[in-house]
């Protein structure tokens, strides 16, 4: 029995694929390049956006399609990850089994029916209790030999009144320490040189530390002597103090819950890199409380400064700090003014990257119920002016670089190139010439910047 995984959404979707393809794995499939040779399509689906949720109806017709017949008897379709209840009530007639990814341990005995649906409200206490966070139990079958991403948490409570994730990925639960330090500390052993902390809310992390690890609590330093309850700050001490040479990056996290004591680890700790996605979404105070974001444009503005001021005062008055962003642009009720003081934050913070939405109404959340009165044209035009601004303060933070000496992982080789990041997130390109790629992909190597454009850099080798 062959198998294809097809994943749509955020990290956290592509780290769960990881796990599911573990599972299918011991179960005695075995996985095929071919998504039309597979005997179970599993797709592992986005909400967030109907944009995704019409990808998976078209992915399921063509995967019919391929097959020739509708429904073919060995041939089974799987759907799980992100699903709103009312697209459960859509699918079910055109998949076999909809499964909640958190009661992954329980699929080899789901899979063993014709078809079966098993997704309760992810919020459901009684379904929270039962499962928890058991699916990380599993562990995942990595698709990257150097890059690992390793979710510490799971869920979300902000419900930020246009997302749905809340309803999604249930409850915000903390992983426990001891186990995310094992999987890094496996990872680091394999040879992994880049290690992803996984969160809908990264930053809000709490584990209590057992009372038979009292070396975790030393090492971890945080809440205070002896303390038994570990926050973001003591986890990434610990995961900085693993021997070893690899690079720390995490993903998202919440400019509501960013504490000086966090600032300041993340400029102390050496392995954690110069890189930080700090989503903002609007630089108007109304927009942001309609948004339920809990902060506003002065706390983040005062935030960016404490962050970037920390990193010069640790690393030095040369450091290169990358800060991207998160925007949407024309979320109910957004007037051209409130739009303009957007652009005045774009104008001011001089973002490395920002990666821009029009807002769409998402059935499910607190924002459906507003009326979507931006017209569309004019969500493109904001689009377009806020991508204006952030190329020339990409161009211009890029060419900071020029003449540096820095280093870089390379990930794969395109047309000729090889591709990797620097430090602080940095897409750079070394042309290929008579080197072996052996010597570069998966490894951390000295590049000499030679030029740079818009969204990256180029090099030569030091």
């Amino acid at each position: 029995m062959n198998y294809f995984i097809i994943t749509y959404g955020c990290q956290m979707n592509w780290s769960d694929s990881e796990r599911i393809a573990m599972v299918l794995k011991k179960i005695g499939y075995k996985q095929t390049s071919n998504e039309n040779e597979a005997d179970l399509m599993v797709i592992n689906m986005c909400s967030v956006r109907q944009s995704a949720v019409n990808r998976v109806y078209g992915k399921i017709e063509n995967f019919a399609k391929s097959k020739n017949i509708l429904r073919q008897k060995n041939s089974k379709i799987l759907l799980t990850g992100c699903i709103l209840e009312k697209d459960i009530r859509n699918f079910k007639d055109k998949v076999d089994y909809i499964l909640s990814i958190k009661a992954l341990k329980h699929w080899s005995k789901f899979l063993k029916k014709e078809e079966y649906f098993y997704y309760p409200n992810q919020r459901d206490l009684e379904f929270n209790k039962k499962f928890n966070l058991k699916y990380f139990k599993t562990y995942p079958w990595y698709k990257n030999k150097f890059s690992a991403f390793v979710p510490i948490s799971t869920g979300c409570d902000n419900f930020c009144s246009y997302c749905v994730v809340p309803y999604l990925r249930g409850p915000e639960i903390s992983r426990p320490v001891e186990d995310i330090i094992s999987e890094v500390k496996n990872l680091v052993q394999k040879g992994y040189k880049e290690i992803w902390l996984l969160g809908q809310n990264v930053n809000s992390y709490k584990s209590q530390i057992p009372a038979r690890n009292a070396s975790l609590r030393s090492r971890s330093d945080a809440g205070g002597q002896n303390s038994k309850l570990l926050n973001f700050s003591g986890l990434l001490k610990l995961v900085n103090n693993i021997p070893g040479d690899f690079w720390i990056r995490f993903i998202s996290p919440h400019p509501k819950d960013f504490s000086d004591e966090l600032i300041k680890t993340m400029a102390k700790c050496e392995k954690i890199t110069s890189y930080l996605n700090l989503p903002v979404q609007s630089g108007d105070n109304k927009i942001l409380k309609k948004m339920n974001r809990s902060y506003t444009v002065e706390q983040y503005k005062k935030l960016v400064k404490k962050i970037r001021k920390e990193f010069i005062k640790v690393r030095g008055k040369d450091i290169l700090f990358c800060l991207t962003t998160d925007i949407i642009v024309g979320f109910p009720g957004e007037t051209k003014k409130q739009f303009e003081n957007t652009v005045e934050l774009f104008k001011e913070i001089k973002f490395d990257m920002a990666y821009i939405s029009q807002y769409s109404s998402r059935f499910g959340t607190a924002a459906f119920n507003l009326e979507d009165d931006v017209a569309q044209k004019e969500k493109k035009e904001r689009d377009k002016i806020l991508t204006e601004i952030l190329k020339k303060t990409a161009l211009e933070n890029n060419k900071k670089y020029i003449g540096r000496e820095v280093k870089v992982l390379f990930e794969f080789e395109k047309s000729g190139w090889l591709i990797g990041k620097t430090k602080e997130y940095k897409t750079i390109k070394l042309k290929v010439k008579s080197c072996k790629l052996q010597d570069f992909i998966g490894k951390f190597v000295k590049i000499k910047i030679t030029e740079a454009d818009l969204w990256g850099l180029k090099g030569e080798v030091s």
